[in-house]
């Protein structure tokens, strides 16, 4: 068939779909857990380093540019799945003795390769599926794997499996987690293990925000105050306190601009991170568990808090910027409003003044008529005396007399002229 081409990203838009698929996991099996907070420029140094356990083991080694990494290393099999802001490891190894715990899959690493890991770790956990010959002893269990602490689990998957936990670090910086498998399919339990791998790291990373919130909160409360002093002093303002207030007010905001430009990419991935763990909690289909917590009401109780005091300050944040805004913009007003005035009163004082020197220009104008009629008529009675003396009969002072409102009109009328002309160039 003729069809056009194809989108150049299509494949790889459609595969990502299939790019991370869950470990076929079957009981019993142990696993070691490590989400590392590390920048996204550190993936390509993540990529090398397991390039480099790869070649020690003689396993082929990720793909360039690779994001995600699943390999059969013989005495474990490793999974690497690089993300936005954080790193995932999951080492696996098959069976388990008496105790799961005892013998961590971790431990089968070479130490010089663990530790240089890039990254601060963020969850350690020490996970394990067990099958279930026979209904739990959960105060057995807690007291035997959790050093007695309560747990919070449930049954999952509708009650193909029942999960335990205490959420809580260990000497070893490990948490434990233990999946007690019924009926689970092998793919069935590696997706249960990875929700609930995921709620704990998703969890931790939205409360990423709550130090944030808490610092933020006390100086949200200053900023407002501030508003409120300068809001309530625009009732009362002259034109000369106007610089201050605008001062204080540009100062504000950019605070108030530095705290949502630093903050607002943190806020926004709680909400992302918190939706995450909510959404993997309902996947899980707890049964419940008498006298246990489940999982949802661990997160209610314990992230859901948090995460309301990050939303709090975020909108808090959103709305002291919005009202700095305004209240910018209603004095930026009034100082418009005020060099208005300023540039009416100075035009009407260049008003005032062009009419003076008007009246003083037509009196100068009348000066120089006479002035110039004065030379003028000098130079006719001069032009006189020197007639008579060459023998005709002219009278000097008669001649000078007359030929003074001659002299007077032409005058004016040759300035009036001169006037005329530069006014019509000026216009033009």
């Amino acid at each position: 068939m003729g069809l056009p081409e194809n989108y150049p990203q299509r494949v790889e838009l459609n595969d990502e779909a299939h790019a991370r698929p869950p470990e076929q996991l079957a009981a019993p099996v142990r696993i070691s857990y490590l989400a590392l907070l590390s920048e996204s420029s550190n993936r390509d140094i993540e990529r090398a380093h397991i390039a480099t356990l790869a070649a020690d083991f003689g396993v082929k080694p990720p793909a360039a540019n690779a994001i995600h990494y699943s390999a059969d290393f013989g005495r474990f099999r490793l999974k690497w799945e690089r993300h936005s802001e954080f790193a995932r490891y999951k080492f696996i190894v098959s069976g388990a003795g008496e105790d799961p715990f005892t013998d961590p899959p971790i431990q089968k690493l070479p130490s010089d390769w663990l530790a240089g890991l890039s990254g601060e770790i963020m969850v350690a956990t020490h996970a394990a599926i067990l099958p279930q010959s026979e209904p739990p002893d959960y105060d057995g269990i807690s007291a035997r794997y959790f050093a007695g602490n309560p747990l919070v689990g449930a049954g999952i998957a509708g009650g193909a499996a029942v999960a335990l936990t205490d959420f809580r670090i260990r000497p070893d910086g490990f948490s434990r987690l233990l999946v007690l498998d019924d009926s689970l399919r092998p793919r069935q339990a590696g997706r249960a293990v990875q929700r609930l791998l995921e709620i704990d790291t998703y969890r931790l990373m939205a409360q990423l925000t709550l130090p944030i919130a808490r610092h933020l909160l006390p100086l949200l409360a200053t900023a407002e105050d501030e508003l409120a002093q300068i809001t309530s002093a625009l009732t009362h303002v002259t034109e000369s306190d106007e610089p201050d207030l605008l001062n204080r007010l540009t100062r504000l905001a950019a605070q108030i601009e530095s705290f949502e430009s630093q903050n607002q990419y943190r806020f926004s991935a709680a909400r992302a991170y918190y939706q995450i763990v909510q959404r993997r909690i309902e996947e899980l289909r707890e049964v419940r568990i008498p006298a246990i917590q489940t999982f949802k009401e661990f997160t209610e109780l314990r992230l859901a808090p948090a995460m309301n005091t990050c939303t709090v300050t975020a909108l808090r944040l959103e709305s002291l910027s919005s009202h700095v805004a305004r209240t910018t913009q209603l004095l930026s007003t009034r100082v418009d409003l005020t060099r208005e005035h300023q540039t009416i009163a100075v035009l009407e004082s260049m008003n005032r003044r062009a009419d003076l020197q008007l009246r003083l220009q037509q009196t100068v104008e009348g000066l120089s008529v006479a002035a110039v009629t004065y030379y003028i008529v000098g130079l006719i009675g001069y032009a006189a005396r020197g007639l008579r003396a060459f023998g005709f009969g002219v009278n000097p002072e008669l001649t000078m007399g007359a030929s003074i409102p001659i002299v007077i009109f032409a005058v004016w009328l040759g300035i009036r002229r001169i006037h005329h002309m530069v006014h019509k160039e000026s216009e033009g």
